[in-house]
């Protein structure tokens, strides 16, 4: 008799199972949308002065599921080339389009999301992509990209900071051209301070007073606060400065710069270095170069090195090879003073 009732409740929940899903809709998925407007390969200069004014009225055609369901769309930006692999969300919708984009925000999305630089074009797509709801297992039509050339403008990003008074700057807390950055607000600092003079000693601060501030009692590389012991230099020159808030630790190393590559005259063997200009804060060297390629690299090793991995004139630790395309004699400039580091390399 238990096996009678066992078999009939499977079978009751067996249909069941089946009338359920009967009911869920077929999906059928038809026409994927597509963008039409603006045109592919339209030019847009944004500027601080219009930052308010619309960047451009995104339109796009209906996706079609195969049946009647609310579409959801979302708009989406990428580097050109870049396949959608990071892509940023502009806005999303129910409508067939978006209408109320300000430069201001394609502008911060391009600068902060995309570590674009202001005043250069780059070639941006941008696509569409429609779901029927926010379930992953159901499908997502998406459309082709229209790509757009766009040149944002410079904007100052606030990153956290620590200010690195000493006796190299007359002990000034105040300093705000002498401090380390946490770029991903993560309170990790690091920058490169030009130190003027031998024998300096510095510390850190939290804002421009004495208030709040670390030493180093027995420049073991703990942080001590407060008023740990002043920290000291042996050398002049551009330093590397790291600090952990987090464990309360810090680093310091002396760095002179070179360019070193294919188009240099020293090849892959040897630096041409760099020298620091007290009035830009920057290093600079002019030199004849051929077609081929370049990096940074510090005290002639490979231990600390920069490359551009998006050819943005934005330099990574490790990053991609700088390719020089025609020869000739150039200004290089590398600029490690502030919390992007970032580079020009201009032909004579």
């Amino acid at each position: 008799m238990q096996k009678i009732l066992s078999l009939a409740l499977a079978a009751i929940l067996f249909l069941s199972a089946c009338t359920e899903k009967d009911k869920e809709p077929l999906l059928t998925p038809g026409a994927i949308p597509s963008i039409t407007s603006p045109s592919g390969g339209t030019s847009y200069v944004l500027t601080e002065s219009t930052a308010s004014d619309i960047f451009a009225t995104f339109s796009w055609t209906a996706a079609d599921f195969g049946y009647k369901a609310g579409v959801n769309y979302t708009l989406e930006l990428d580097k050109a080339g870049n396949n959608f692999a990071d892509p940023i969300t502009v806005g999303s919708v129910s409508a067939l389009g978006l209408s109320n984009l300000t430069q201001e925000k394609i502008n911060e999305l391009l600068i902060v999301g995309k570590d674009l630089l202001g005043g250069e074009e780059a070639n941006i797509d941008f696509r569409v992509v429609a779901k029927i709801s926010s379930d992953a297992t159901l499908p997502t039509l998406i459309s082709q990209p229209v790509t757009l050339k766009i040149t944002p403008y410079p904007i100052i990003i606030e990153y956290k900071f620590l200010h690195v008074p000493g006796s190299y700057q007359n002990w000034n807390p105040a300093d705000s051209s002498t401090v380390v950055y946490s770029v991903r607000g993560d309170e990790k600092y690091e920058g490169y301070i030009y130190i003027s003079i031998p024998d300096a000693k510095y510390k850190y601060t939290q804002g421009p007073t004495w208030a709040v501030n670390w030493g180093d009692n027995g420049n073991d590389g703990t942080l001590d606060s407060p008023n740990g012991a002043d920290i000291p230099l042996t050398d002049a020159g551009l330093y590397k400065l790291n600090v952990d808030k987090n464990a309360l630790t810090h680093t310091n190393a002396k760095t002179d710069w070179g360019v070193i590559g294919s188009a240099t005259a020293g090849g892959w063997d040897s630096d041409q270095n760099l020298t620091y200009d007290a009035a830009t804060n920057t290093l600079k060297v002019t030199l004849d170069l051929i077609v081929g390629e370049i990096k940074f690299r510090a005290n002639d090793a490979w231990d600390l090195n920069f490359g551009d991995n998006d050819a943005n004139k934005k330099l990574e630790y490790g990053g991609a090879n700088i390719v020089i395309s025609e020869a000739g004699n150039y200004t290089i400039e590398l600029n490690l003073g502030g919390a992007v580091y970032t580079y020009k390399i201009t032909r004579n």
